[in-house]
């Protein structure tokens, strides 16, 4: 029988292109998710019965562990930009990887792959950040031959990044961003999936890799990138942090007065982690090490936005350019008006 793989969060951006290779590699692949049955788009990646979507709490021992049953290799993509209700950072990045990973090991499993984020940090002032080290100290010591990825912001066809961009310039003449000169290495997502496919299939060492694209850009350049791209003028506001904390602190308050369900489009976090740059450490281990060749920026960007600025208003899922991407889950969200600081954090 065919090996088996379980992916947490496998229907997510990052998730369902790992799950497509995987299944491409001929495992089979188990994607665990809170929402089954908003996750079927996953099953024409491999052959009948081949990729199948079940339900699972990552907040949940047995939950995690049933999802884990029979697994030789498992990929924890969960992640959250908002501390929401019970899906708090600290739920979800910490308790969360911590306990995959134990699981992962009482269980016998192989290979672990966990996701995490350039910036992780147990000191850092952002919630965010300390949480993400924190899981991953917990990751090592219940796994220690894990391999935990961390990936710059990540880019491709129906991101959160450079399509939030171009579809937030339809809204007005102004497009109000904040951090502007902070730095990004912006990856592209098949890329990181194929990070992972190799840790998946035993190919990787244990360790941490930041994985960053081969462009290091601000972030206003990156704006200015996508508006030629797209062919479209517009100011660029960038916001001073005092505005932006002021904003998002409001922002803050409606969802917590609204109990989550007002999520905010841009919280104090968010805009702490803006003041960071999102670069690979000099002394890291990444691509190179991993003989991965990434993919250009500029030509990635072009490939990306052309479909948005040839489509006018269409919304970037209803644009896609002729790629061999996986299928994105279709979401009412993508044009919401604050989806453009969620860009930044995976």
């Amino acid at each position: 029988m065919s090996k088996l793989v379980t992916i947490y969060g496998g229907s997510g951006f990052v998730g369902r292109y790992i799950a497509r290779r995987m299944a491409k590699q001929g495992w089979r692949v188990r994607v665990a998710v809170r929402r089954p049955n908003e996750a079927l788009f996953v099953k024409p990646y491999g052959a009948v019965g081949q990729v199948e979507p079940i339900l699972c709490n990552i907040r949940d021992d047995n939950s995690v562990r049933a999802a884990m049953q029979g697994a030789d290799a498992v990929v924890n993509c969960v992640g959250v930009l908002n501390s929401i209700g019970k899906n708090s950072f600290d739920a979800v990045h910490h308790d969360g990887a911590g306990r995959v990973a134990r699981i992962a090991s009482e269980e016998g499993v192989g290979q672990l792959v966990q996701l995490s984020a350039i910036g992780a940090n147990a000191d850092s002032d952002s919630e965010y950040a300390r949480t993400k080290a924190q899981g991953e100290a917990d990751v090592q010591a219940a796994f220690p031959g894990a391999v935990i990825l961390r990936p710059s912001v990540i880019f491709g066809t129906d991101d959160q990044f450079f399509n939030r961009f171009a579809n937030m310039t339809r809204f007005g003449p102004v497009l109000p961003i904040t951090g502007g000169n902070t730095k990004f290495q912006p990856v592209h997502v098949d890329d990181v999936a194929k990070a992972a496919e190799m840790a998946a299939l035993g190919q990787v060492e244990a360790g941490i890799y930041e994985l960053g694209g081969p462009d290091v850009e601000t972030l206003r350049e990156s704006i200015d990138r996508m508006l030629e791209v797209t062919q479209r003028r517009r100011l660029v506001l960038n916001l001073p942090f005092g505005i932006a904390r002021l904003q998002a602190g409001i922002f803050d308050l409606i969802q917590w007065i609204s109990g989550g369900l007002i999520a905010a489009p841009l919280t104090r976090d968010q805009v702490t982690n803006l003041g960071y740059d999102n670069v690979v450490a000099e002394d890291a281990k990444g691509f190179a090490d991993l003989g991965i060749t990434r993919a250009p920026w500029p030509r990635s960007c072009r490939t990306i936005c052309g479909a948005s600025a040839r489509a006018g208003n269409m919304p970037p899922s209803r644009a896609r350019p002729r790629t061999c991407a996986p299928t994105a889950k279709p979401t009412v969200h993508q044009l919401g008006k604050g989806a453009v600081f969620r860009a930044f954090f995976r």
